[in-house]
């Protein structure tokens, strides 16, 4: 799979699934959809469906990992971590084919 979950993330991924209310096998679902700043936004869910005509799916750190296969293509090496600061807290996403990418990191284009 080309988008790989550290196990920081997945542990804080595991934390929320345990503390809400989702179904059993509820997985994060990672995708990309047009918009932003930078022409594309990034997209983290907690999902239990799964399709295996559309998606990708991994088991990481003990986390299953959905994404589909549009957004792959603009995910490819991509490595999502989580991020514990001072100045801030949250999914931080890596991505080796974003030639541009807003302040918030949230967006980006190629």
């Amino acid at each position: 799979m080309s988008v790989t979950v550290t196990e920081k993330a997945a542990k804080e991924v595991q934390r929320f699934i345990e503390e809400g209310e989702y179904e059993d096998g509820a997985c994060l679902r990672i995708s990309v959809s047009g918009g932003g700043c930078s022409g594309f936004n990034y997209g983290l869910n907690i999902a239990a469906d799964y399709d295996e005509t559309k998606d990708n799916k991994t088991e990481q750190h003990g986390v299953a990992v959905v994404v589909d296969k549009k957004s792959d293509l603009f995910l490819d090496g991509t490595t999502v971590d989580y991020y514990e600061g001072i100045e801030q807290r949250g999914f931080q996403f890596h991505n080796p084919n974003a030639k541009k990418t807003c302040g918030c990191g949230n967006s980006f284009s190629t």
